[in-house]
């Protein structure tokens, strides 16, 4: 089948990490012989036409020396910092709809799969033209719905209720959906790739002796993310483990986050590593005794809607702390895979860190559960043959209308 995905961004050149969950799960689709194309935005006037053979489609919304509303930040942190970037996103919703309108007369599609329904339900109706519309709900997106900008609320119970089928990456995600739009999407997470059994990080054996204790985060330097969080109880702990905290990521709350480590007299112990490439990041996943998410409800009502790293961290073994919010209770379960404490709590989470230093038998029997719980659920495989069924199923229900 020919499936056209329309998203905000997605790899420039090879080698530019961006939504990388996003790309295998297209690669994958690609590998069982489907033809599979992306429509997306121009970067500063161009881009690659195709990636890893797949074709990409890139509209352009703005003269290029300023047309950078996407790829390199978020687009809601810089619409709200630019009077120029709320143009531009005016502009990118019209001419990506003319695009859209124009590739989907052109190529004829029979699923047009929209990612974040705000704006691309838009664009993805636009580009239909026959194809069936399946919209991926993320969470971050649902956020919108209390804006004071007229027409997001609409747009995100249109696209729930008017796509042929909605989909929300966990539980949480489709709740929030249904409590919205009256609509209870299907349930898709993302996928992992799996590392080489050689390749794998974690409490490797249950008698390793004593060392530093190295606490990973990975992830977008925001507020949901709770990193602050992170930092107050590794100063809790700093005086009684061996302590070792690498930050990996950047984001608006690089700067402050580091004054605060500063502030914690933890200088010594954290590092901030900022974005690294692939290998790097495989490195850090290896080396990790412990990975933390330590996800907090923002001031806008955002969480975690599933937690992709935390994912990418129990696949190496790493045994996981996270916070008991969003979507990833759907992944981990409290003393089974991983431990869960309660959101903005520094004290719970240095106990729950501290509980994995002084157990190396516990951490080891969490790691390995981890690794089998992606294993079993979230391995590209399992999630491409659940996307194959549902596009098949909706194409299946046109056939017999």
């Amino acid at each position: 089948m020919r499936i056209l995905h329309v998203l905000t961004a997605f790899p420039r050149r090879e080698g530019d990490v961006i939504v990388p969950w996003l790309v295998e799960l297209l690669l994958q689709l690609k590998r069982r012989g489907h033809e599979v194309e992306v429509l997306t935005s121009a970067y500063r006037g161009g881009g690659n036409r195709s990636y890893a053979g797949i074709p990409v489609h890139r509209f352009r919304y703005f003269p290029a020396p300023w047309e950078d509303l996407t790829h390199d930040e978020a687009v809601p942190e810089r619409i709200r910092r630019s009077f120029r970037y709320r143009v531009a996103a005016v502009l990118y919703v019209l001419c990506g709809m003319v695009a859209a309108w124009r590739i989907g007369r052109r190529r004829r599609y029979d699923i047009v799969h929209v990612h974040w329904a705000v704006p691309h339900f838009l664009l993805g109706k636009a580009a239909a033209s026959g194809a069936r519309v399946v919209t991926t709900f993320y969470g971050a997106e649902l956020s919108l719905a209390n804006s004071s900008l007229p027409g997001l609320r609409w747009l995100l119970i249109s696209a729930a209720r008017k796509s042929d089928r909605t989909v929300a990456i966990s539980r949480h995600t489709a709740g929030q959906v249904e409590s919205l739009s009256g609509v209870r999407p299907e349930v898709i997470p993302y996928g992992v790739g799996l590392p080489a059994a050689a390749a794998r990080g974690g409490q490797s054996l249950p008698g390793t002796p004593p060392g530093d204790f190295t606490v990973l985060f990975v992830g977008r330097l925001v507020e949901r993310k709770g990193v602050d969080v992170l930092l107050r109880a590794a100063a809790r702990l700093s005086a009684s483990v061996r302590l070792r905290v690498i930050v990996v990521g950047d984001g608006p709350e690089r700067g402050r986050l580091e004054t605060l480590a500063q502030e914690l007299g933890l200088a010594a112990c954290v590092e901030f590593k900022g974005r690294v490439s692939t290998e790097d990041l495989q490195k850090c996943y290896r080396s990790a005794r412990a990975f933390v998410l330590p996800a907090i409800v923002d001031r806008r009502g955002d969480t975690e809607g599933l937690g992709v790293v935390l994912l990418e961290a129990m696949s190496y073994g790493v045994p996981a702390v996270a916070s008991r919010t969003g979507g990833i209770t759907d992944i981990v379960e409290d003393g089974t895979n991983g431990l869960l404490v309660e959101p903005g709590d520094p004290a719970a989470l240095a106990a729950a860190l501290e509980r994995l230093a002084r157990d190396p038998a516990l951490a080891f029997r969490l790691g390995e559960a981890g690794r089998r719980t992606v294993e079993s659920r979230f391995s590209w495989n399992a999630i491409a043959e659940r996307w194959e069924r549902l596009y098949s199923g909706l194409l299946a229900e046109r056939s017999s209308a």
